[in-house]
């Protein structure tokens, strides 16, 4: 018994220093479905919190640390994800969870999730993690809306990132990802952010092919080479000040999929 409490004492504080130590991300297993038609939302952590940041899973999330996991739909209506959750792994830290949603309108649905806590083991650091991605439902998949509109719309996180174009209709190879990043609500310049495409590696420190700093107004901009799925990352460590921690480290993701050709183009 005690050797049982003593594992899950040290898979707990584990977790819990994934959760500072790297990011998380949502993905559906496809950015449009049929209004009425299930889509899976999954919820991974990677290791996108060091400087090999790319796809690849570090553990999995303790469904405890898991703040909100949550669709906002067209209407602005909020469905809770967190009851719907379906465990991945055959292990406490393998895996992802995902959960099914069936849109039940046509319209921009925003997947979003967050956590917010502060690790205490060592120096008392706060971490939130955001993370989001769009879904499209549709009455037709063959005749998609092009005047599609609540994509751009922030959802409330504290440390957040806004796509600027539509990323499902609106991209494509060629075609600019565009984002702003918002620190409660404001925009915030200077700082970097990663786009990274499914199988690529970024260097270590910089990498000027895949990576960009937000300009006065918070933005940045991306053009991919080809459809792939793209997950959009950026830090912001802080000097703050609050209960029982001095500093604060805050991470937002945005994962987009990139189609092979645009939606939006012509045949």
């Amino acid at each position: 018994m005690y050797r049982r409490i003593l594992s899950l004492l040290i898979v707990g504080l584990t977790m819990s220093n994934l959760a500072l130590a790297h990011d998380t991300w949502i993905q559906p297993n496809s950015p449009v479905v049929r209004t009425g038609e299930a889509v899976y939302i999954d919820l991974m952590l990677g290791n996108h919190g060091n400087d090999h940041r790319d796809f690849k899973l570090a553990s999995k999330l303790s469904p405890g640390l898991i703040q909100t996991f949550e669709v906002v739909g067209p209407d602005g209506r909020t469905y809770d994800l967190k009851p719907n959750l379906i465990d991945q792994g055959s292990s406490p830290k393998e895996g992802y969870h995902t959960a099914k949603f069936v849109p039940t309108t046509s319209g921009v649905y925003i997947a979003a999730q967050k956590l917010d806590t502060v690790m205490k083991k060592g120096d008392p650091i706060r971490a939130f993690r955001s993370a989001k991605t769009v879904i499209v439902a549709s009455d037709s998949l063959d005749h998609l809306p092009q005047s599609l509109v609540g994509f751009d719309r922030p959802v409330g996180h504290r440390f957040e990132l806004v796509p600027l174009v539509n990323p499902v209709t609106g991209l494509g190879p060629g075609k600019k990802i565009r984002v702003q990043l918002l620190f409660d609500g404001r925009p915030v310049e200077g700082v970097k952010v990663s786009f990274i495409p499914r199988g690529v590696t970024l260097k270590e420190g910089t990498d000027p092919e895949y990576e960009r700093i937000t300009d006065g107004e918070g933005q940045a901009s991306f053009e991919p080479k080809e459809g792939n799925y793209v997950l959009i990352v950026a830090h912001l460590p802080r000097e703050e000040q609050g209960d029982g921690y001095g500093k604060a480290h805050y991470a937002a993701t945005l994962t987009v999929i990139v189609p092979e050709k645009c939606r939006c183009c012509p045949e």
